[in-house]
């Protein structure tokens, strides 16, 4: 397909400043969750208590996302992410310089919230942007979300390598990103909203506007499962993956860190040419053969001799898991082009069941049974999404300035 025949200005900034508070995210959040060790120690917080901590900030994060669905009905997307992103921001580093369990509850609380709302509100500028560009580039705004991931785990590395305190660590990450956010929330851009979408759609939406809503959950229902499913497989990876290469695989506890790097370089390597494959094969291609992949992904971890094949299983899974989540926000986007805040808001929820439900049903599994058959669970959940990779076909409309080929794929 061909993309609309010119995109303003204002259109290339909204992309760059909106790619920029994925990044910001992803460093964020990454920084957080590899110093929960350290979070641990300096606060006093004994293993018990650690999951319910852990469990609260995406809980919160669900709230936020349901919070900013209400909000989006009164403002812009785009001022709801300017203002979140340096609220979490600021958590962060009141994380790294708190007092007391009480103090990072509050931070953790608020970190939650800001991270729900600004989530949600990326996504929904992000499925925006695509429409107005006319073809696909949510993968690449998620793919920069991973770069930040590894930025922030490197900085997390560099700050345990030398023994830095927690405000230390964050304190530089904080004080140049959050200038930066505010200096590129100028550039967001809200924009305009897509064609009608088909008749059979257009029938269900009606009726569920009449009913005072945009959305009609039955049809959003096989992309929040596709969701859970994703970020399900996405939190074995990042909370299980190193247990797993030591305990059953038996490497080295310094062989063992290095699967989830390889993950996060294999998901910005499959995001950052995922665009290209929805552009020319469409999104269900691209979906089904993601879910495939991850699934051997997963298979091959789980039948693995020794490390470097459970390795290899690891970097299929980058390559496959990394286009469900992105695609997932596009689709909703498509399948609601009049009510797509309020789709991308609720499915954005999903995102947070996933990461909730993942890591404990895994590790349950593996105490009652072993890793290896925990390993199972998330492959035939991730290979369910093959039934439902229907619910990302196009949809018959056109987009941007009008200048598509007729054969064009609609992507969001």
């Amino acid at each position: 397909m061909t993309a609309p025949a010119t995109i303003d200005a204002r259109l290339r900034h909204g992309r760059v400043a909106l790619a920029l508070s994925f990044f910001v995210q992803g460093a964020a959040f990454a920084l957080l969750v590899t110093r929960i060790p350290a979070v641990q120690d300096r606060y006093g917080i004994s293993d018990g208590l650690l999951p319910v901590f852990l469990a609260a900030v995406p809980v919160l994060a669900g709230a936020g996302s349901v919070v900013t669905e209400q909000l989006v009905k009164r403002v812009r997307p785009s001022q709801v992410l300017r203002w979140s992103q340096p609220l979490a921001l600021l958590a962060l580093l009141g994380v790294g310089y708190g007092d007391g369990m009480v103090v990072l509850a509050l931070v953790l609380a608020v970190f939650g919230l800001g991270v729900g709302a600004l989530d949600a509100s990326m996504n929904m500028l992000g499925v925006s942007l695509q429409r107005a560009y006319g073809r696909s580039i949510m993968l690449g705004f998620h793919a920069v979300y991973s770069l930040g991931g590894i930025l922030g785990a490197s900085l997390a590395w560099a700050g345990a390598h030398w023994h830095l305190s927690l405000g230390v660590s964050y304190l530089p990450l904080v004080a140049v990103t959050v200038p930066a956010a505010l200096i590129g929330s100028r550039w967001y851009a809200d924009a305009r909203k897509g064609t009608p979408p088909p008749r059979d759609q257009e029938r269900d939406q009606d009726q569920e506007r009449a009913q005072g809503s945009g959305v009609v959950f039955r049809m959003l229902l096989p992309l929040c499962l596709v969701m859970t499913f994703a970020y399900i497989g996405d939190s074995t990876v990042s909370n299980w993956s190193a247990k797993y290469l030591q305990d059953v695989l038996g490497s080295s506890e310094q062989l063992s860190t290095v699967p989830y790097n390889v993950y996060m370089v294999t998901t910005l390597i499959g995001r950052g040419l995922g665009d290209f494959g929805v552009r020319r094969f469409g999104p269900v291609v691209v979906v089904r053969a993601g879910a495939v992949l991850a699934a051997t992904g997963f298979g091959v971890v789980a039948l693995a001799p020794g490390a470097w094949v459970g390795m290899l299983g690891f970097t299929l899974l980058g390559l496959g898991l990394c286009v469900l989540v992105p695609q997932t926000f596009a689709a909703a986007g498509r399948m609601f082009p009049h009510a797509s805040d309020a789709a991308v808001a609720r499915l954005n929820i999903f995102n947070y069941v996933g990461f909730l439900v993942g890591s404990p049903l895994v590790g349950a599994l593996g105490d009652t049974w072993n890793y290896r058959g925990a390993m199972i669970v998330p492959l035939v959940l991730v290979l369910l999404t093959l039934g439902y990779a229907r619910s990302f076909a196009p949809a018959p409309a056109r987009y941007g300035d009008g200048h598509e080929r007729p054969r064009a794929l609609d992507v969001g």
